[in-house]
């Protein structure tokens, strides 16, 4: 029912997905209707970026939010965190450019956000209610939004690779379920795409330590193996919690992606936000138990 920021300030520091540099973030507790603010340090200075849609400047292998020639990147694993764990106001002081990649899932940023502890604040949850079903298709990708109750996010995936094939998941996100079903869940790469990204500038620091491989003849090439059977479309899912926190509050509907990613997740956020006859600013006690569709 109320907003919620950090205890106290929380240090992480790793490798930089793309990048390949050591980055440096530090998580700081931030004031009621703060939100949640990227502050990087560039040139001596700095610049704040809200993690809103409309300072998204990429989305390719994920996204970048940046103002003034003045970005960051990667941010979707760690806005992933956060909104599974309901954190409403947090400034991200970022040091490097790029959020550290970490093992590539969401966990290590929850176990940073457990250990600086959680502050209920004097102030009510606000959400952005979808009250009218908006869907966006193009050649075979789909992202929806549906009115719901409850915050849903559900991803059906297909790659032609015998690891990953088609596979379809479904959660109500709670902090209980987004630490039990997706948080743990990694990125992951084709063996076949890895040099030529990095011949473009891409991934960088990337490896099994961060991802899970795969091979050309079908293998998983993390020698632990994988951490569920499906952990592909886990991931897709929480990517897509990530993507969404950038329409700057809390949803409250239901997400449908179909083979969706950071770049369609963002257009549908756009597409959303450009028509307010699709949503609603609502208060935790205020939205009445909606159907779904």
């Amino acid at each position: 029912m109320h907003q919620k920021t950090l205890r106290k300030a929380s240090e992480i520091g790793g490798i930089g997905l793309h990048t390949g540099k050591d980055v440096r973030i530090v998580l700081h507790p931030a004031p009621t209707d703060h939100g949640i603010v990227f502050r990087i340090h560039s040139g001596g200075g700095t610049t704040d970026v809200p993690a809103k849609a409309e300072y998204v400047t990429r989305t390719r292998l994920g996204t970048c939010l940046g103002r003034n020639d003045v970005q960051v990147c990667t941010v979707e694993h760690l806005l992933a965190a956060l909104v599974g764990m309901e954190i409403d106001n947090v400034l991200v002081e970022v040091r490097g450019g790029e959020i550290p990649v970490m093992d590539g899932s969401s966990q290590p940023f929850v176990s940073r956000i457990r250990h600086a502890g959680i502050r209920i604040q004097p102030a009510p949850r606000r959400f952005l209610r979808v009250v009218k079903p908006l869907v966006i298709e193009e050649n075979g990708v789909s992202a929806a939004l549906l009115p719901s109750a409850e915050p849903i996010y559900g991803c059906l995936i297909d790659f032609d690779h015998p690891a990953v094939g088609q596979q379809e998941l479904k959660i109500t996100l709670t902090p209980e379920s987004f630490n039990a079903e997706v948080a743990t869940a990694r990125t992951f790469g084709f063996e076949e795409d890895i040099q030529v990204l990095r011949r473009q500038g891409y991934a960088l620091g990337a490896g099994l330590q961060n991802a899970i491989g795969l091979s050309r003849d079908g293998c998983v090439l993390n020698p632990e193996g994988l951490r569920f059977p499906d952990e592909f479309v886990r991931h897709k899912v929480l990517d897509a919690i990530g993507d969404l926190a950038l329409a700057g509050l809390p949803l409250l509907g239901e997400y449908r992606g179909v083979k969706s990613g950071h770049t369609f997740n963002h257009k549908l956020v756009q597409a959303l936000l450009a028509h307010p006859a699709f949503w609603e600013v609502v208060q935790f006690a205020e939205y009445p138990k909606a159907e779904a569709v």
